[in-house]
């Protein structure tokens, strides 16, 4: 066989085409390429110019682009005999994967000598000839062609397809981290198409239901898997709402999450202390959650989670204690590190088509429109439950005291039946709440039934055409309120 080779990734390149010459084939390879070989002591390796007659050129950006090299891999069997007629060799291997795009830097220049032509289309030509063609993309794949090979003296069809539409899949890939670094280089607004550049991170035993078939897919894995059972699609789901609730917070916090809403949450100086908190603010609801802590773990903390039972853990960092701990103590938990925040965009199908938008500021105003103004307490606690009122599902309803949610009321179609949800969860906890609305209040008997509740203040967007009325109603109760400017729905 005649091989072409050119690898920027060049994981185990040298043990591959040693094999490959072992068997007799011709190798072919670019310069870098045939230099790392020769390096590694792999001998008679053809550069490309035995194949086209010219030296690569313009620093590289030409070696590749030659009718002899694209007529080599593009003939099918039948046109073999065409090939002889113009002294051209056949190629039957391509072994390319591409410049390393996605790691360069921000500048310009470099971005620009880093996207790949000659590669890509070496790629998508030994592809599309697949009947005859065997194009190898990714070094996983190098052991299981030497064992096909090694057993049955060349590639099979059935392993030649696979290996094709792995490499349409590549270079699209790679196409889409092009568009994508490119447009958000030069625009601040949505771009004119969405081009997804993901490959699968793991296929999921399920998704939300057992009959449903579901993976995870990502370009730069943030998160990274410790132990504990296989991770799920509703996993997933949850620690994502854990990871974004504690980030917004600079003090230590705990965010304990279940089907995809806070049950509780706190923050505070004390990492033992956020834990109880959060944890005795809906109890019940916490068996079965997942927990996401802004902080590393250490083995105090650990312990305490020994007497109820979660689903995961989500945290920046865990010391080698804790670890031991939950391996011996909690076998089952999913213990999951997170390195920095989530992306600041969504991207969800819809209709027969997707819904795209990139997540705006999320500074309020401040704007107290009560007579009276909040106290120290009640201004922490109303900033504090903002925060976490942006992450439930709205219409959104959330109480809190001392940095701690006290009661919760989630995905209600009417608001005031959120208020009257989390005041039933929040019980006598309740009194001396404040309370925070993701949507502004449009009827006073919002701040009614939260006076009922015992709460002494509110925060809400504010912008219904009866604010007036509600401002009024809550100066008549006593009650603070702040006006945010700003709607934090989550649906």
């Amino acid at each position: 066989m005649n091989i072409i080779v050119s690898v920027t990734d060049k994981r185990n390149i040298e043990k591959f085409v040693q094999f490959l010459i072992e068997k007799g084939n011709e190798i072919y390879a670019t310069s870098g390429t045939k230099r790392y070989l020769e390096e590694n002591k792999i001998k008679n390796i053809n550069d490309m110019e035995s194949i086209t007659g010219f030296k690569e050129m313009l620093d590289g950006r030409v070696k590749t682009l030659h009718p002899n090299i694209y007529a080599g891999i593009l003939a099918r069997n039948d046109q073999i005999n065409e090939l002889k007629r113009f002294g051209i060799k056949p190629i039957d291997m391509v072994v390319v994967n591409l410049y390393d795009f996605k790691n360069t830097g921000d500048d310009e220049r470099e971005m620009v000598e880093n996207i790949d032509i000659g590669g890509v289309s070496l790629i998508r030509a030994a592809a599309k000839n697949y009947e005859r063609v065997t194009v190898i993309t990714d070094p996983d794949n190098y052991d299981e062609i030497i064992r096909e090979i090694g057993e049955n003296g060349y590639v099979g069809m059935e392993k030649r397809k696979e290996l094709a539409v792995k490499a349409f899949l590549y270079t699209s890939w790679y196409d889409s981290n092009i568009f994508n670094r490119f447009w958000n280089k030069f625009h601040s607004t949505i771009p004119p198409g969405i081009s997804v550049s993901s490959m699968i991170y793991e296929k999921l035993r399920y998704g939300e239901n057992p009959h449903d078939i579901a993976g995870f897919y990502s370009d730069s894995m943030p998160w990274r898997y410790i132990r504990g059972k296989e991770i799920s699609y509703n996993n997933i789901l949850d620690m994502d709402v854990a990871w974004k609730i504690v980030n917004d917070f600079d003090e230590p916090a705990v965010a304990i999450i279940k089907h995809g809403n806070p049950c509780g949450v706190s923050s505070g100086q004390k990492i033992d202390i956020v834990y109880d908190r959060a944890f005795l603010a809906d109890s019940m609801s916490a068996y079965g959650g997942i927990i996401g802590v802004n902080f590393k773990v250490n083995e105090s903390f650990a312990k305490k989670m020994r007497n109820n039972f979660y689903e995961l853990i989500v945290a920046p960092d865990y010391d080698e204690n804790s670890i031991e701990f939950f391996s011996k103590y909690k076998k089952d938990l999913r213990v999951i590190k997170f390195d920095g925040r989530t992306e600041n965009f969504d991207l969800r199908n819809a209709a027969g088509g997707f819904l795209y938008q990139i997540k705006g500021n999320d500074e309020i105003e401040w704007n107290v429109v009560t007579e009276r103004k909040p106290d120290k307490r009640e201004e922490e606690d109303l900033r504090f439950s903002w925060n976490v009122v942006r992450h439930v599902k709205s219409n959104a309803i959330v109480f809190a005291f001392n940095k701690t949610t006290t009661g919760i009321g989630a995905g209600q179609m009417s608001r005031v039946d959120a208020v009257k949800i989390a005041s039933m969860k929040a019980g006598e906890r309740a009194k001396n709440s404040v309370m925070a609305s993701d949507g502004f209040l449009p009827f006073v008997d919002d701040v009614e039934e939260a006076a009922k509740a015992g709460i002494t203040a509110i925060i809400q967007p504010g912008g219904s055409k009866r604010d007036n009325e509600v401002i009024k109603r809550a100066d008549e109760l006593n009650i603070a309120m702040v006006f945010t400017g700003k709607r934090a729905f989550s649906h």
